[in-house]
């Protein structure tokens, strides 16, 4: 563990408390194998819910190599839209960024499913999902 993971005192030097999922590609629901392809943040303190996602195409295939690639690419911008709320977000366009989070993590059994919900604390929540995508996910 590093020194920038540890907190004394209770202190978080101005740091937030941010919640993150990875977004994981099952392309085969019935065989329990999947990629990671994104990953959703979420930070209450500064209402912010946000994503990045990166489909490895050559890895899917590895998993099946008759996966609907068209189909999982149109699942991750459907998240996307739905993070990024107003008319992109369908029904979920009036809801705020924790409401619109907490779906977007209810476990499914689908292509595109959330995985556990993880923590961490962050000088800016918006830097998140581009780190966690190049630690998790690339």
């Amino acid at each position: 563990m590093t020194e920038r993971h540890i907190i004394r005192g209770g202190r978080t030097d101005g740091r937030e408390v941010f919640e993150y999922a990875l977004l994981r590609v099952v392309p085969r629901v019935e065989r329990g194998e999947c990629i990671n392809a994104g990953v959703l943040v979420y930070c209450r303190a500064k209402a912010y819910v946000g994503i990045r996602t990166h489909l490895d195409e050559a890895r899917l295939r590895a998993l099946d190599p008759d996966a609907d690639v068209a189909g999982v690419r149109a699942a991750l911008r459907a998240v996307e839209g739905m993070c990024a709320g107003g008319d992109a977000a369908g029904q979920g366009d009036r809801d705020d960024a924790g409401r619109r989070f907490r779906w977007l993590i209810a476990p499914r059994s689908t292509v595109v499913q959330p995985g556990p919900v993880h923590t961490g604390l962050t000088l800016d929540p918006a830097d998140e999902p581009e780190r966690l995508l190049d630690l998790l996910v690339r």
